[in-house]
């Protein structure tokens, strides 16, 4: 399918844009990243603030309550390359309301440690994992609880996952993958979907040196890398049923697609959705584009599918 008509018409505001971004290229993203209508609260989920003790320090939480009793509950885990994103961007805040009010479960967004040179791998994993504890701890026993992640924050939602199944403790219900970083190096494209992705402004591409820029900030090397920092290369055996949406003009459209073939391979119930002419990050846009409404409705049927 091509790229969605309404960000094609819009690919010219990023003609000769790049990092870094002087104030008029910015303001040229932030009208790129403009959604065809607006977006509010959905109704009835209330949201609140929150922090837990976590191995390194504190750790934020964003609280996302559902208008019905909760029916279930999913810790969600932003993107950003494991060195940028917060609670605030669409990704985590527009879409842990989403699945709140369209799943009825309770979402709590994790703001976990980014990245530096004095901030590696396992500090970002450790929250995770610290605030996907207190979830299934505070969560009543017969509610199913659910991790999930978009980007690097669904390699560190996977990581975790395969923490808790190698200590022997209670691993989540559902797995919700949202392209996925899982696999360094980036698995290799087939020519078909390069060719797609050529005519792609270098804003909306993650060339080879900027991928290996996230893994060395994250783990300070490119070789040798522990398995849990890029999931993709660990024994991905006794892992619950997993969702992956998997992006049609993505770079890491390898990654996702190797990891689907690899937990089928593992015996692990796992499904697939193309998001049909999206580019990398889409669901740091709202529903107001057509293709971010079904990436929501498909999470959601996952989640309702636990009860």
């Amino acid at each position: 399918m091509p790229l969605d008509p309404y960000l094609a018409a819009r690919l010219p505001l990023l003609d000769g844009v790049g990092y870094p971004l002087d104030a008029e290229q910015a303001a040229k993203v932030a009208e790129f990243e403009q959604d065809p209508g607006p977006w509010s609260l959905p109704e009835g989920v209330t949201v609140s603030d929150a922090a837990i003790d976590g191995p390194h320090g504190p750790i934020p939480l964003r609280i996302y309550e559902p208008a019905a009793p909760a029916a279930a509950a999913l810790l969600w885990v932003h993107g950003g390359g494991f060195q940028a994103g917060d609670l605030e961007m669409r990704e985590s805040h527009v879409v842990a309301a989403e699945l709140a009010a369209r799943a009825s479960t309770r979402v709590v967004s994790v703001g976990y440690r980014l990245a530096t040179a004095e901030v590696r791998f396992p500090v970002p994993l450790d929250d995770v994992q610290a605030a996907w504890r207190h979830l299934r701890a505070e969560t009543p026993g017969a509610l199913p609880v659910a991790i999930g992640g978009a980007s690097a924050g669904a390699a560190l939602a996977l990581a975790a996952t395969l923490r808790e199944r190698d200590a022997g403790t209670r691993l989540p219900d559902h797995v919700l993958l949202a392209y996925p970083f899982a696999h360094f190096p980036n698995p290799p494209l087939d020519d078909a979907v390069i060719r797609e992705l050529l005519p792609l402004p270098p804003l909306l591409r993650f060339p080879t040196a900027g991928i290996e820029g996230m893994v060395r900030t994250y783990v300070g090397r490119l070789s040798d890398l522990p398995p849990h920092a890029l999931p993709g290369a660990a024994p991905l055996h006794g892992l619950p049923p997993t969702s992956v949406l998997v992006n049609e003009y993505d770079e890491l459209r390898g990654s996702a697609e190797l990891l689907l073939r690899q937990l089928a391979e593992a015996g692990v119930a796992a499904t697939g959705y193309l998001a049909q002419g999206m580019p990398h990050g889409h669901l740091n846009r709202t529903p107001a584009l057509p293709e971010v409404d079904r990436s929501l409705a498909f999470f959601a049927a996952q989640l309702r599918s636990m009860a």
